[in-house]
C-alpha cells in the first residue's frame, strides 16, 4: 500500500515537471514575441523581371506597448523580389530569421501600375491567408507602394499601428476618402451587380507634372500626389481608385468621392464652398449635414436603368464678412437653393462619369435593381455591369440652411 502511494505521488511530480517544463521552455514552436515578426503593412510593386516586388513593413517589438526614442521610427521597411506573394513571404521568413505573422496587418497597397495589369490574383491570395483580415485597408498609390510605405509617418500617434487604424477616421466629416477594405474589395470583384474600389493614396511632393493642377484646381478637385499640402513629405490619402474587376480604370477626386460618400450615406457632415452672392469674387463656406438616408429608386426604361437620387441636408454657414446679410431669412433661402444646385450639379457630374466614362457602378446600385427581375438568372442575363453605361440619372437635393455660431442668436 505505501508503495502504490509512493508511485502515485512519483507519476504526480513527473506530470506537474513535465507541464512545467513544456510551459516555460523557450522552444521556437512557442508563439511569442521572441520569435514572431509582426507585419503591420504590405505593399505591392512590380520590377524590370515582371516579378512582384513586395515590401514589408514590421512594427518594432518595443513600439507594440510603448514608442522607442524621440525621432526614431516605430517600424522598418524591408523589400524583396519573388516570382509569387508565398515565395515573397518565405523568402523574408529566411532573411528576418522570424516567421512572419499577418494578424495585425492593417494596409495593403498596391502601386498603380500594377493595378493598373489586373490584381485578382494578389486579392485571391490574400483574402485566402486566415491572418490577413478582412478590415484591413486597401490603397493604390500613386507612388510606388514601397514609397507610400516608407513615408506613412504618424504625426499625432506614437505607434505605426494605432496611427494605421485612425487614420481614415477623418473621411466621415470631410468625405474625401472612404474606408475601403480588402474583404470588400474581394466581394465585390465576385458581385454581378457592383465593382470594387479603394483608397487613392501618394505623397503630398509635387513632382514633375503636378504644378498645372496645384494652380487651377481648388482643394475639392485635389487627389493624393496632387494636393496643396506643403510641409513634411508623408503619405496621404485623397480620393478614390476605380475598378472594373480586378483592373484600375479611372480615379475620383476630392468632390467625386465626397459624392460617393454621401450616396452610401456613409458620412455624418461635410464642408462646400458655394459662390457669395455679397462678394462676386468670394465663395461662401457651408457646413451641411444629411438629415436623412439618401432615397435611390431604380427602374428601367427601355431597358437601361434610370436612377432617381433624392437627398435632404441641413446647413450652417461658417464663413461671414461685414458685408454679409445671412440672418435676413431671404437671403438663408438663396443660400439653400444655392446648396442644392451646387449638389445636384456635383453628384449628376460624379453619377455621369462613373456611368459613362468608368463603366463601374461603385455605389452598388445593382443590389438595388436586383428587385426588378423575377430570378437571379434573369439578373444575370441582364449583364448590370455592361448595362450600367447606359444608366441615365436624375438627382434632386433639399438644403435647409441657417447661420450658424453666435450671429445665430443676436
Amino acid at each position: 500500500m505505501i508503495l502504490l502511494k509512493n508511485h502515485n505521488k512519483l507519476l504526480i511530480s513527473i506530470i506537474i515537471f513535465a507541464l512545467l517544463t513544456t510551459a516555460f521552455s523557450d522552444s521556437y514552436t512557442t508563439i511569442n514575441i521572441d520569435n514572431i515578426a509582426t507585419v503591420v503593412a504590405l505593399g505591392f510593386d512590380g520590377d524590370s523581371d515582371n516579378n512582384l516586388k513586395v515590401s514589408f513593413q514590421f512594427a518594432k517589438p518595443s513600439s507594440i506597448s510603448e514608442s522607442g526614442p524621440s525621432g526614431e521610427s516605430s517600424s522598418i521597411v524591408k523589400t524583396v523580389s519573388a516570382s509569387s506573394i508565398d515565395s515573397a513571404i518565405n523568402l523574408m521568413n529566411n532573411y528576418m530569421g522570424k516567421e512572419l505573422t499577418f494578424s495585425h496587418c492593417k494596409l495593403i497597397v498596391f502601386s498603380e501600375e500594377i493595378a493598373n495589369n489586373n490584381i485578382e490574383n494578389e486579392i485571391f491570395t490574400l483574402v485566402n491567408d486566415i491572418q490577413i483580415r478582412p478590415s484591413s485597408n486597401i490603397i493604390i498609390s500613386k507612388c510606388s507602394a514601397e514609397d507610400y510605405i516608407n513615408n506613412s509617418k504618424p504625426a499625432l500617434e506614437t505607434l505605426i499601428a494605432k496611427y494605421y487604424e485612425v487614420f481614415l477616421s477623418s473621411s466621415q466629416f470631410t468625405g474625401y476618402t472612404s474606408n475601403a477594405t480588402i474583404g470588400d474589395f474581394f466581394d465585390r470583384i465576385i458581385c454581378h451587380s457592383c465593382n470594387p474600389y479603394a483608397i487613392l493614396g501618394g505623397i503630398n511632393l509635387q513632382l514633375p507634372g503636378n504644378s498645372e493642377d496645384l494652380t487651377t484646381n481648388n482643394e475639392t478637385s485635389s487627389k493624393s500626389n496632387s494636393s496643396t499640402l506643403s510641409g513634411d513629405t508623408t503619405s496621404e490619402n485623397i480620393g478614390l481608385a476605380v475598378f472594373q474587376k480586378g483592373t484600375l480604370v479611372g480615379e475620383l477626386n476630392a468632390i467625386e468621392t465626397l459624392s460617393f460618400m454621401c450616396l452610401e450615406n456613409e458620412i455624418k457632415g461635410f464642408l462646400i464652398s458655394i459662390p457669395d452672392d455679397s462678394n462676386p469674387t468670394g465663395y461662401l463656406d457651408v457646413y451641411l449635414t444629411p438629415t436623412k438616408d439618401t432615397k435611390i429608386d431604380i427602374s428601367l426604361v427601355n431597358g437601361s436603368p434610370y436612377i432617381k437620387i433624392n437627398s435632404e441636408y441641413s446647413g450652417q454657414i461658417y464663413s461671414m464678412s461685414t458685408s454679409s446679410n445671412y440672418l435676413d431669412s431671404k437671403k438663408l433661402d438663396a443660400v439653400s437653393k444655392a446648396c442644392n444646385h451646387y449638389l445636384e450639379t456635383t453628384f449628376t457630374d460624379y453619377l455621369y462619369k462613373t456611368a459613362k466614362e468608368l463603366h463601374s457602378d461603385v455605389n452598388s446600385f445593382g443590389r438595388k435593381a436586383q428587385k426588378l427581375f423575377l430570378t437571379t438568372a434573369d439578373f444575370d442575363n441582364y449583364d448590370w455591369n455592361e448595362e450600367y453605361k447606359n444608366s441615365f440619372f436624375d438627382v434632386s437635393v433639399n438644403t435647409n440652411v441657417k447661420i450658424a455660431g453666435l450671429l445665430s442668436d443676436t
